[in-house]
């Protein structure tokens, strides 16, 4: 564990970290296998394959359990999103954080949501308190929903972005995320007014990977996109084949079953 940790950190000093976000063992076996460098999960699709509504919504029991069968499933490091810790409580979600470090993951993302960052600054020193007793060494990504939320005006949230980013930074965190952040210049601000690498989130209209490497991003997140796709594409087929029956268009573009299986087979 220790090895996939020290992995998982030196990924974000140089580079680009692509991370095709899964939401189960399955997905993130299939991940793995064609190539990634480290697999991280997606809070709404491991929501979402447990039955459940997105945004704390998930008993943190389904968590664990979600997080002990990807961590069998690979070998690559885990990074896992905490959504806001599943509590209001610092310490209540400092000990879910340090058991999920027990159970495999390297990494967490944890985020401040509409709330304030006093709230946040909290819980990462109790994650940080926590996983150090615990004997856990964990890569916490602090998630400021300052963009996603629109929660200052345009031309104010850098300046927001980068003050949280310094207190997020103060209480412990080692990594910053601003999903739907995309202008060039602003993320360029971003990136030279923090020493966090910083973490953004694929959207349309993002600047090409390249030009964000270029830029200094270290990490670009699919989040939820593939479980939407996914569910998009099952709703598609299912739809087709109780309308008219047809069997056809059910394994139009499918992966072999044989191929499939021998993912899981013995590692």
């Amino acid at each position: 564990m220790t090895d996939h940790a020290e992995t998982f950190r030196r990924l974000h000093e140089d580079g680009l970290l692509l991370l095709a976000n899964a939401w189960d063992a399955g997905s993130a076996r299939l991940i793995e296998s064609l190539g990634a460098r480290a697999v991280a999960t997606t809070s709404a699709g491991v929501a979402w394959a447990q039955g459940y509504a997105d945004g704390d919504q998930l008993p943190v029991e389904r968590l664990y359990a979600t997080v002990a069968s990807i961590a069998r499933a690979i070998r690559v490091p885990l990074s896992v999103d905490a959504e806001g810790g599943y509590s209001d409580d610092p310490v209540a979600v400092g000990a879910t954080v340090a058991r999920l470090g027990a159970l495999g993951a390297v990494g967490i993302n944890i985020e401040d949501g509409a709330g304030e960052p006093d709230a946040l600054c909290a819980k990462i020193e109790q994650i940080k308190r926590a996983c150090a007793q615990a004997g856990v060494e964990l890569f916490v990504n602090a998630r400021t929903d300052v963009y996603l939320r629109g929660l200052a005006p345009e031309g104010e949230r850098v300046a927001m972005t980068l003050e949280r980013a310094r207190r997020y930074r103060d209480a412990g965190a080692d990594g910053l995320f601003v999903p739907g952040l995309k202008d060039r210049g602003q993320i360029g601000d971003v990136v030279t007014g923090t020493p966090l690498p910083l973490n953004l989130l694929a959207r349309v209209g993002l600047p090409a990977a390249e030009e964000l490497q270029t830029l200094g991003v270290r990490r670009l997140s699919a989040g939820s996109d593939l479980a939407e796709t996914m569910f998009g594409r099952t709703a598609e087929l299912a739809a087709g084949f109780f309308r008219d029956g047809d069997s056809a268009p059910l394994s139009a573009g499918a992966m072999p079953y044989g191929k499939i299986n021998a993912l899981f087979g013995e590692r």
